[in-house]
């Protein structure tokens, strides 16, 4: 049977929308606590008003900050302490891409910017994960990438070496950390209906949409690994709309 989610703190990180909403949701339901980290205010308030109404018992943290900045994720992860120390699973969603995404147009300026959303934060999310979860026994990381990082298409050159270096990361960290007790596990979703793909250069269809994965399923995809034993461990989960 898989295991209850009482007792156990989950931080999501890009819980604003998407993918992190649907898991931060998913998690509340399954009975966890929740520290929830986006760098927009409102968006993130309305997703802690969704999860209080699923767990209205439930302590949940709002924590607002840019986690691609490693000195001001740390500033803020310091200001919420008693949450974060809690921490037993860390979901990384933060991801984001760019209209102009062609190798063609792509700068050094917005290579860079793609490598900070979408692989620098991971890092910078698991460096602090890692210590934390150490002190405390073992714990669970994992982020959320995508099918690009093992597929080429047209996501762009930046968004797939992100993404693939988001999926390196993830087996790394295991393997170094299994010893402590410390699990990392990569999604590894396909189109998926979230505001992210308003940022295609051609936006897709109604039809398109409603052929694309849902957040929903890729948290459920989730709680399905966050849910299983200690000593299970789920290396990789690749996702995809079973219409195409």
């Amino acid at each position: 049977m898989p295991e209850s989610l009482k007792g156990k703190t989950v931080f999501v990180a890009g819980a604003s929308s998407g993918m992190g909403r649907a898991i931060a949701r998913a998690a509340a339901g399954a009975g966890a606590d929740l520290v929830l980290l986006a760098r927009r205010p409102d968006a993130l308030g309305e997703t802690a008003a969704a999860v209080r109404k699923i767990a209205p018992d439930a302590t949940i943290a709002e924590i607002v900050t840019d986690a691609a900045n490693a000195a001001a994720l740390e500033a803020a992860l310091a200001s919420h302490r008693p949450q974060v120390e809690t921490v037993d699973i860390l979901v990384n969603t933060i991801g984001t891409n760019i209209v102009r995404r062609a190798f063609g147009e792509l700068t050094p300026e917005s290579w860079t910017g793609m490598l900070d959303v979408n692989l620098t934060a991971a890092f910078n999310l698991t460096r602090f994960a890692v210590p934390l979860m150490r002190s405390r026994g073992g714990g669970l990381i994992i982020h959320i990438a995508s099918t690009a990082a093992r597929r080429a298409d047209r996501s762009g050159a930046a968004y797939q070496a992100a993404k693939a270096g988001v999926v390196a990361l993830t087996h790394a960290v295991m393997e170094e950390e299994r010893v402590n007790g410390i699990r990392a596990t990569a999604i590894l979703p396909g189109m998926t209906d979230t505001p992210l793909l308003n940022r295609r250069p051609t936006p897709p269809t109604p039809d398109e949409r409603a052929r694309a994965l849902k957040p929903e399923d890729v948290a459920a995809a989730c709680l399905f690994v966050m849910q299983l034993p200690p000593h299970a461990h789920v290396a990789e989960i690749l996702m995809q709309p079973s219409q195409g």
